[in-house]
């Protein structure tokens, strides 16, 4: 079985870093589990403390669609840790890849951050 892996790159403002990843574990990261959000890694980059990602998984295109709609429309959100979060972002990019459910799993166990 495949799985759709999104990998989010956050290029950050200067010296965010930290509170971004704090902001991210406590609010936004409960917040992406309470909607069911398959988050398979997060984190600092290892190669600047101003860079940022995030990787979840997916059906397929739709299903990434009406995560992300559903999510991003939520009241939650929106009232929620949105702004401040924005603010620590200068901008981001995704890549959209197919993975084995093996791979993503691996991902999962070598990448990820205990919370």
């Amino acid at each position: 079985m495949r799985r759709l892996v999104e990998i989010r790159s956050y290029q950050l403002q200067p010296g965010a870093g930290a509170r971004l990843h704090e902001l991210f574990v406590t609010r936004a990261l409960p917040m992406l589990r309470e909607a069911r959000v398959d988050v398979v890694a997060h984190g600092p980059s290892l190669h600047d403390a101003d860079a940022y990602f995030l990787a979840r998984a997916y059906d397929d295109l739709a299903h990434r669609q009406s995560s992300q709609d559903a999510f991003y429309g939520s009241d939650a959100w929106r009232q929620g840790p949105r702004e401040e979060i924005l603010a620590l972002i200068q901008v981001y990019t995704d890549a959209v890849i197919w993975l084995s459910a093996e791979g993503v799993e691996a991902m999962r166990r070598t990448t990820s951050i205990a919370a």
